[in-house]
């Protein structure tokens, strides 16, 4: 039997969407040329993320544009979809299959639905059930590659970078930082409290990354290694990353000043900043692969972090990555580094 064109794009062509807004914009383009009054639509998938319990896009038909929303856990299922669609329009809603999970589509129209455009939308989310279904669970593996690896490597890997060995040469700036006598404070400390204490000072180092374009490549113990690849002139990456480490020691400061409040000792850290070459790709066992920055310049920003606490500093910036910004820094003369043959220049941030 033939089928309306949206339903037969339904069964044909939408399960190879690449992404829930392409998805969402094709059908809701295909239902408006198809004589449908619709003013926007709204597409929300339950998503394993550790802060964002669902996503939500958002379709206007006068522009074609589609926009993101998170939810975040607790939040009514797809309320943001639902409070942007009523500004639109009256709002039809329909569950795109019989999972408690599953996909919500919503759309809002220019005018009340009759009761045969109204069955048309139904119809046209039950089509929707299976396309949304393949989607939704790549979805689900993106969200979570990108939880445990980060955005840049989960797609990487998602791309078929699977093999041990296989990566590439890449530069960028480096952020390596950890906490000073964590042995001692966990030792001395409640293992729930210390956890807590982990996750306070990661937030505040992994929050100052994201938030200038870096990626946190791993996190090791209380350490953290984190990159800002050089896409464009090194001057960019090395400026991100200066301004995630100045972000990053304000954040600890603001949380010492409240944790002293609470009669909690301070966490004082290091975090060593570098620019250079290295490989960024799989390594490991037969089966069990890491996909992690390694070389020369991994080494020494490892190495020059270890000189944060012997100098009496917070951040320490090297040589290399001073020479690729025009950032006012405080030298510290040249220093040695263990395992590193050639002496090092050490600058700081002011008024560290």
């Amino acid at each position: 039997m033939d089928l309306p064109p949206p339903l037969a794009w339904l069964v044909d062509e939408a399960g190879a969407s690449p992404s829930p807004e392409r998805f969402l914009s094709e059908l809701g383009g295909r239902l408006l040329a198809d004589g449908l009054p619709l003013a926007g639509a709204a597409l929300t998938l339950a998503v394993p993320h550790p802060i964002v319990a669902r996503r939500t896009w958002l379709w206007r038909a006068e522009t074609g544009v589609v926009i993101e929303a998170l939810a975040f856990p607790g939040a009514a299922l797809n309320q943001a979809g639902r409070d942007w669609l009523a500004g639109l329009g009256p709002v039809e809603e329909h569950i795109a299959g019989s999972a408690p999970d599953s996909p919500l589509l919503g759309w809002a129209g220019i005018r009340p639905f009759d009761q045969a455009e109204a069955g048309r939308l139904r119809q046209a989310s039950r089509f929707a059930a299976a396309p949304l279904a393949a989607l939704a669970a790549r979805a689900a593996l993106s969200a979570l590659l990108e939880a445990y690896l980060g955005r840049r490597s989960a797609a990487r890997v998602q791309a078929g970078a699977l093999h041990r060995g296989t990566g590439e040469t890449i530069r960028a700036a480096l952020l390596c930082a950890d906490l000073r006598d964590f042995t001692a404070l966990s030792e001395a400390t409640e293992p729930v409290v210390m956890i807590a204490a982990l996750d306070a000072w990661f937030d505040r180092v992994a929050g100052a990354v994201h938030a200038f374009g870096g990626e946190v490549l791993k996190f090791m113990g209380d350490g953290v290694l984190a990159i800002f690849p050089a896409a464009g002139a090194p001057a960019e990456a090395c400026e991100a990353a200066l301004r995630a480490a100045a972000a990053a020691r304000a954040g600890m400061a603001h949380l010492d000043a409240a944790r002293q409040a609470q009669g909690l000792p301070p966490l004082p850290f290091g975090a060593a900043l570098h620019f250079g070459e290295m490989l960024w790709g799989n390594i490991g066992a037969a089966d069990r692969l890491d996909f992690t920055a390694i070389g020369p310049a991994v080494n020494l920003v490892s190495r020059l972090e270890g000189l944060c606490k012997p100098l009496g500093r917070s951040v320490l910036i090297s040589g290399a990555l001073a020479r690729e910004t025009e950032a006012a820094l405080t030298p510290l003369g040249e220093h040695r580094l263990r395992g590193i043959a050639e002496p090092c220049a050490v600058f700081t941030l002011p008024e560290d």
